[in-house]
């Protein structure tokens, strides 16, 4: 007797016939993230640092410049972190200052890593006279200090805007996850997916950015949460410097105005460590995070159930 065969379910065919749907693929690697305790914490803690900025309008219980609040005032029921040398609600302004630091720090976080990766993968495929520029250029951006080397360019280009001050730390912050990317490119490029693409006549380009890039997620993954950690700490510097826009309503910029109305002197703690405080947290959310991605490539280093 013939009999119908049943059908296949769409999931099945995806695993056993193809490829895992990207949806799949990601919650796959969060899982993995999520195993692993030190990169929960991360997350849990990045978490509210989205929802803040986000929501700024809905939590923050006053506007971030209304300042028609009595001047230095200590923490109160009405104001839980005091008021600022200006009259401005502190709690309030750490709150949006949230949304510059997310901001800025995720924007130049993914321009390092985008011009990581295509100086990187260039860098370690190609050979001869390119691969040479490449070599003097990224060395030179390694020796040159990468502090001292934003203050002037910012400098420079002062009042430009944040996309600008993203620019700035994405120019000066791409070298050495290049450095990073060149080494796996080059440890891949020997291996067999590699020579049998080069021998069915595939170009360069498509071998590197379709063979060897898939190769290598995990680690740009923890390339850009590396970049975006050392964007935010940027951001912040800069800004506490007064190098940038200190009229917009940022962490690094409530350090400079507490730092310009002497708040230790007038006993306004609250107006340093609150920001500072603030700045740490999120850069150690981003390291911890990037602890659960380590395991994404080597499973080895996998904690929990995950492993």
């Amino acid at each position: 007797m013939n009999r119908t065969p049943a059908p296949v379910p769409h999931d099945a065919v995806a695993t056993v016939g193809g490829p895992a749907p990207v949806w799949r693929t990601a919650a796959r690697a969060l899982a993995t993230i999520w195993s692993v305790p030190k990169a929960r914490i991360g997350l849990l803690i990045l978490a509210v640092f989205l929802l803040a900025a986000i929501f700024a309008p809905l939590i923050a219980p006053y506007g971030a410049t209304d300042n028609s609040f009595a001047r230095n005032e200590g923490a109160s029921v009405a104001h839980w972190l005091g008021t600022t040398a200006a009259g401005e609600d502190v709690l309030s302004q750490v709150i949006f200052g949230s949304r510059i630091s997310v901001v800025v720090g995720f924007v130049a976080g993914a321009m390092a890593t985008l011009v990581a990766v295509l100086v990187g993968l260039s860098w370690g495929y190609t050979r001869g006279f390119l691969a040479d520029v490449a070599n003097f250029v990224v060395n030179l951006f390694l020796v040159i200090p990468g502090l001292p080397l934003m203050i002037v360019i910012a400098t420079y280009l002062q009042n430009s805007g944040l996309a600008m001050i993203s620019i700035v730390i994405a120019i000066t912050g791409w070298a050495w996850g290049a450095r990073v990317l060149r080494s796996q490119t080059q440890s891949l490029r020997g291996r067999d997916f590699v020579t049998a693409a080069q021998f069915s006549g595939d170009g360069s380009w498509r071998i590197v950015f379709r063979e060897i890039l898939p190769n290598m997620t995990s680690l740009i993954t923890g390339s850009y949460f590396g970049a975006a950690t050392a964007a935010i700490l940027a951001e912040s510097g800069l800004s506490f410097l007064g190098i940038g826009d200190t009229t917009v309503v940022s962490w690094g910029s409530m350090l400079f105005w507490a730092q310009n109305s002497n708040a230790l002197l007038t006993g306004q703690w609250m107006l340093l460590l609150a920001p500072g405080l603030c700045i740490a947290l999120l850069a150690t959310s981003l390291t911890l995070i990037n602890f659960g991605v380590d395991g994404l490539s080597n499973p080895r280093l996998r904690e929990g159930k995950g492993r």
